[in-house]
């Protein structure tokens, strides 16, 4: 009797450690079907990769969610919509989806941008965009009749920004009294540019400068040299442009070798 005590004690103790280990591997049993602790987990990260935090009250909620999906989920397997063709056509799309990111995100980790990838972008965005900065108003009109009249009407003393505001046909500068605000004379068309450049501070073009968007009459206020961010600043940006054009050129390498028929 003692020894068949003894057996039956140490039988329930090792079912016990086992339900403790089974509760320690999954969330939840519903309707004695195991929900693994895994999902909590990667639903956790879902969350976090979206930007917000998982604290102990998303952790409660997220295992709630979890509970909850497998409970809707053996309904609907209850029913049989897992084996419709719409539910299979589904899955499969899903599982193509997950298995793109986490190829393109494994080559993104195999073939990161380096340092020198973005200071060679850098020095070359620095070589394009150095030089002189024009800070310039301008008046932006149809007809050059009209541009004509209004040079004349500046030379007897009209204000500039006044002018801009009620004839300027350009809306992004017009309400601001034809400020340009600091620009690379690149910025420009290249008719707009070259009389820009042949201007002094201050001066205000005689004749009507014509462009694709009409004609302008042009003011150039300021000169200074150009003010670069520095590289510090921009380097996040360099860093996720030179990123995506390496996952293009990767998706376009890999669709030009496939055998399509």
């Amino acid at each position: 009797m003692k020894k068949q005590l003894i057996s039956t004690l140490v039988s329930a103790t090792l079912l016990g450690a086992v339900s403790l280990s089974a509760l320690a591997q999954n969330v939840a049993i519903v309707n004695g079907k195991a929900v693994p602790s895994s999902r909590v987990d990667v639903l956790a990260q879902q969350v976090a990769r979206s930007g917000r935090p998982v604290t102990p009250e998303m952790q409660g909620q997220i295992k709630d969610e979890v509970i909850a999906r497998e409970v809707f989920m053996q309904e609907a397997q209850k029913r049989g919509l897992d084996a419709t063709e719409d539910f299979k056509n589904q899955i499969e799309l899903a599982k193509q989806t997950i298995l793109i990111r986490e190829l393109f995100a494994d080559y993104q980790k195999t073939n990161p941008v380096t340092d020198a990838d973005i200071k060679s972008e850098y020095d070359k965005f620095a070589a394009s965009n150095g030089g002189k900065e024009y800070r310039a108003s301008h008046i932006l009109v149809e007809k050059e009749d009209e541009a004509k009249s209004i040079i004349a009407s500046l030379k007897k003393g009209g204000k500039f920004d006044e002018i801009a505001k009620k004839q300027s046909k350009d809306p992004g500068s017009g309400s601001k009294g034809g400020d340009l605000d600091w620009a690379n004379a690149n910025s420009y068309v290249k008719e707009f540019s070259d009389a820009m450049s042949k201007l002094n501070k201050g001066q205000t073009t005689d004749t009507p400068v014509k462009s694709q968007f009409g004609y302008h009459i042009i003011r150039l206020v300021d000169v200074r040299e150009a003010q670069l961010p520095k590289f510090d600043e921009v380097k996040p940006q360099i860093t996720q442009q030179l990123q995506q054009q390496k996952l293009a050129k990767y998706q376009e390498d890999l669709r030009a070798k496939a055998k399509i028929e």
